[in-house]
């Protein structure tokens, strides 16, 4: 059996990764103080080595030096087909379902261009994914927030009543759903979802579903396909997937939906098209077909636990340790959102000072208040334990208490 090192620091300098090379680049943070070695925690990919069967398949398709024009092979929707029905329960999938996009956020932009326009106002959840803000904003749309709200149990939950009465003022017609959420990690329940699903009924909306998240399930959560709570949500729900996050695969792009209902494909492929660029890369289909075989779900198996395990490390340290920041328990994806609105309030720290010192120190994380909140901070945890280990005890000394 082919055994997984999730221990090791990957060397990831010089080969082209954005969260070690970009430092002190175009705006972002410059490296360290010396004495500190940077720590990257900022950019949602992994510091962990991609399954080795997607490596040999991109060895073994490279060593053939033809890279003309194609077609997908019947095996890269074959392999969607049976991914889905294997993690997810999905049995009644077809490969007419399935469509190429360069890229979920891409997706999203097809799918505003196709179902809204200008003008219009979509519905998003706050905190909200940093793309889908630029996305719709550059699409001409506007953004209509729904606050999360946290329960007696600190749980980010949606707001219906709050979520209905945005849709019927706003007069809106296009939802842009995240599931699981990011960036607070919420794997929503089956009821949540369905009740979801009958207020996007009830006012008629288009339901486009990121699920980009859906196979990085910590601590045995479940993911539930929003388009397989009812058949309402399956006919009117674009969703997006791929196994970008789940294999550290960004830099080879390559996305695809699942679209039931034939109309809103049809019109979601047309205004894809009309882009004139939304064309898969050869080598991305090889990797989707590697990294959704079986020596690539042992991969993903191996990894999983891992990532729980580096999750309720670190909200466990920041709670024993870092007096006025607030966290919710992730239960999906591998980013941890901190509220440090308090803690800054009582040490008189601007959230840009408390960044500069994390920086300072090696902690590359990312400001979250593009996502949400007013001193908020968004931590990559897909490195190796020890990595973490380092990173939160800085952050401990040299940062919350100093």
């Amino acid at each position: 059996m082919e055994e997984f090192d999730f221990e090791h620091a990957l060397d990831r300098a010089g080969h082209d990764a954005l969260a070690i090379d970009a430092l002190g680049v175009h705006g972002v943070p410059g490296r360290p103080k010396p004495g500190f070695d940077p720590i990257p925690m900022w950019v949602a990919d992994m510091s962990f080595a991609t399954a080795p069967a997607i490596t040999r398949a991109l060895v073994e398709r490279a060593e053939h030096p033809a890279f003309g024009y194609f077609r997908p092979r019947a095996e890269y929707f074959q392999s969607i087909i049976d991914w889905h029905c294997r993690r997810n329960g999905v049995e009644d999938l077809t490969a007419s379902c399935i469509g190429y996009e360069n890229g979920v956020l891409g997706g999203v932009a097809s799918a505003l261009e196709a179902f809204s326009s200008p003008g219009d106002r979509v519905l998003v959840h706050a905190p909200t994914y940093i793309g889908f803000n630029h996305t719709v904003a550059r699409s001409g749309r506007r953004l209509e927030y729904s606050p999360l709200v946290r329960d007696d149990q600190g749980v980010w939950r949606m707001d219906f009543d709050d979520m209905e009465r945005r849709i019927v003022d706003g007069h809106i017609h296009v939802v842009v759903f995240c599931s699981p959420h990011n960036p607070s990690g919420r794997v929503w329940e089956r009821w949540e979802l369905e009740r979801a699903a009958e207020l996007f009924r009830r006012h008629d909306c288009v339901v486009i579903c990121d699920e980009i998240w859906s196979d990085l399930l910590l601590d045995g959560h479940e993911h539930i396909p929003f388009q397989s709570v009812s058949d309402d949500a399956r006919r009117r729900t674009v969703a997006l997937y791929a196994p970008s996050k789940t294999f550290n695969l960004a830099g080879l792009v390559g996305s695809y939906h699942i679209v039931y209902n034939p109309y809103l494909r049809d019109r979601l492929v047309s205004a894809a098209n009309r882009t004139g660029y939304n064309a898969m890369n050869v080598l991305s289909m090889h990797a989707l077909i590697a990294a959704y075989s079986a020596d690539g779900e042992r991969w993903l198996d191996a990894l999983l636990p891992v990532l729980s395990d580096n999750a309720r490390y670190a909200v466990d340290f920041v709670r024993a340790h870092f007096d006025g920041v607030s966290v919710a328990r992730p239960q999906g994806t591998y980013m941890l959102f901190l509220d440090c609105a308090q803690w800054c309030r009582e040490h008189e720290t601007t959230p840009d000072e408390l960044l500069r010192a994390a920086w300072d120190v090696g902690v590359a994380c990312q400001d979250g208040r593009p996502f949400g909140g007013e001193a908020t901070v968004r931590l990559n945890l897909a490195l190796p334990h020890a990595r973490e280990v380092e990173a939160f005890e800085r952050l401990d000394r040299y940062v919350f208490n100093r």
